[in-house]
């Protein structure tokens, strides 16, 4: 059992010396940092925009190393015919997160988009491709209803009466750094390129050997996303609504948000989509002065902020969309730049090019006749570095529906995962709500092209295996003999129990991510695990 203690405690600095120099030594690696999401751990890189943190790690096919390069491409991917149905076990009725669907049965048209100038926002695209639309649709558009994926790419059910055209479009948006509302011209070019033919796809339901056509199901996709993505909030590719499930409050200023994934696959029962639940974090949408003190923890009201409470709040609070909320119906926008050093009572700017100075309290007194409250507390600055604004934290108000990209502390993930495992009935509900708000058989854009989507979860016949017979020693018994044991439940307990045939594991690794456990804890961790594993004949 000598092999068992060799090199079983790996440090940060071996693993990157060790993936530098492409060994491929340990075969049994432990790794954290993971992404919760829903109660499950997603394997890749953690929530936000923070990349290149924590260990790539690579994944060992037939004894070789190769890199983890991502899911397989489903162009090559085809269906082959099943050998046989097995027979053992007793047989079920099981329920699945799909829904049938029945696809168009003529080809579709893909047009290409050009918009002059180009925008670098994905959502101001598809704003300017929603305006076209609504201005054109019953004139230009011959009345087809398209789709349109964000990027270069417009889908019909049907021709348009053009090959190539160029659209003028007006588009009314609000600047996100002064709040201002601002009118941009745009030229947009929406040209012919291809007949998207559906055949490849029904030939691959009906059962036939064909390459996956993953062009139609990406315009399916596109299809049955467009009416969601315009009434929930798009996070990648998952969908996130107040409506799904009320948010439940993290702490910290922070709030779960329930939401979904929506993908067309084809099956061995034909075409279906599949949905399934997802809950992740956002800033609660409240006064700027509360979502302070529970970021603080303290009373903000009545006491001023120390140095290290300011830097701690613009932290927070930098990037974060806010609303005023002391001109009535005008809710003007504003993106959080910083936070100023001194009490809003001390604030003073100038009012003209002349340098008339005027107080921050003085000008909201008489300008829109409201008093600030909260004097002791610093201003939020709004704007850009040439044009800073300044804006009474009591006056602001968080805009709904801006996750929360910062990581969560231990109260906070506890409470995350808390909201988030479901029991399978409770995840059945959910799903079933889902689908039921979605409402597929009144989505326009899918009836434009065709699709119709159940509303019933598919059932799926299974069997339940028996378990297997696990032959084993025991220890302290009179006669020494083996005996048969049958697990209960999917366990067994192996106290006072030897296999009589147990494996050697000779290469294997413990990796320590947390830097509260001390390095001699891990060291008695692993000789533990061996002795144990020693014990129960390995």
């Amino acid at each position: 059992m000598r092999d068992l203690k060799e090199n079983y405690v790996v440090s940060k600095e071996t693993l990157k010396g060790s993936m530098n120099q492409k060994k491929s030594s340990p075969q049994m690696m432990i790794k954290s940092g993971d992404r919760f999401e829903d109660g499950k751990k997603v394997l890749g890189r953690r929530n936000g925009r923070r990349r290149g943190r924590g260990y790539k790690v690579d994944r060992f096919q037939d004894g070789k190393l190769e890199p983890n390069m991502g899911s397989t491409p489903c162009k090559s991917l085809m269906f082959h015919t099943r050998p046989g149905y097995g027979q053992l076990g007793t047989k079920c009725i099981v329920k699945a997160n799909h829904f049938l669907a029945e696809i168009p049965g003529s080809d579709l048209s893909h047009y290409s988009v050009e918009i002059n100038p180009e925008v670098a926002s994905r959502k101001l695209d598809k704003a300017i491709m929603t305006e076209l639309v609504k201005l054109y649709r019953n004139s230009d558009l011959g009345t087809k209803l398209p789709v349109y994926d964000g990027r270069k790419n417009l889908y019909t059910a049907g021709s348009l009466p053009f090959t190539s055209k160029v659209f003028n479009v007006i588009l009314a948006d609000e600047d996100e750094e002064t709040g201002n509302v601002r009118k941009r011209d745009f030229e947009v070019t929406v040209k012919f390129v291809a007949v998207a033919s559906m055949a490849q796809l029904r030939n691959l339901l009906s059962g036939k050997q064909v390459d996956t056509p993953q062009g139609a199901l990406n315009i399916i996709d596109t299809v049955l996303r467009e009416l969601a993505a315009q009434r929930y909030l798009s996070v990648g590719r998952f969908l996130y609504s107040p409506t799904i499930r009320k948010p439940q409050a993290l702490g910290g200023g922070v709030e779960s948000w329930r939401g979904f994934y929506q993908s067309i696959r084809p099956t061995q029962m034909g075409l279906s989509l599949n949905i399934d639940m997802s809950t992740i974090a956002f800033i609660e949408p409240l006064p700027v002065v509360d979502f302070v003190a529970q970021i603080l923890g303290k009373d903000v009201y009545s006491r001023p902020m120390s140095d290290a409470d300011r830097v701690k709040v613009k932290k927070a609070l930098r990037g974060v969309k806010v609303e005023v909320t002391h001109r009535g119906n005008v809710r003007r926008k504003y993106r959080v730049s910083g936070l100023t050093t001194q009490p809003t009572r001390e604030l003073i700017f100038p009012l003209d090019e002349h340098m008339n100075m005027k107080s921050v309290v003085e000008y909201f007194q008489e300008m829109y006749g409201y008093t600030i409250r909260y004097a002791h507390l610093p201003c939020l600055q709004v704007g850009n570095e040439k044009k800073v604004n300044y804006l009474p934290m009591e006056a602001c108000k968080i805009v709904e529906g801006q996750r929360y990209t910062k990581g969560l502390n231990e109260k906070q993930i506890t409470s995350l995962l808390k909201v988030s495992c479901q029991r399978p009935h409770e995840q059945e509900l959910d799903i079933l709500q889902t689908v039921q708000q979605n409402d597929y058989d009144h989505d326009p854009y899918a009836k434009e092209f065709g699709i119709n989507i159940s509303s019933k979860l598919a059932s799926i016949e299974a069997r339940v295996l028996p378990a297997p017979w696990v032959i084993i020693e025991l220890k302290y018994s009179d006669t020494g003999k083996e005996k048969e044991y049958l697990p209960q439940v999917g366990q067994w307990n192996m106290m006072n129990k030897k296999v009589i045939n147990g494996s050697t594991v000779r290469y294997w690794a413990c990796i320590n991510f947390s830097r509260s456990v001390q390095e001699s804890t891990a060291h008695g961790f692993c000789q533990e695990l061996v002795q144990m594993c020693q014990i129960s004949g390995m």
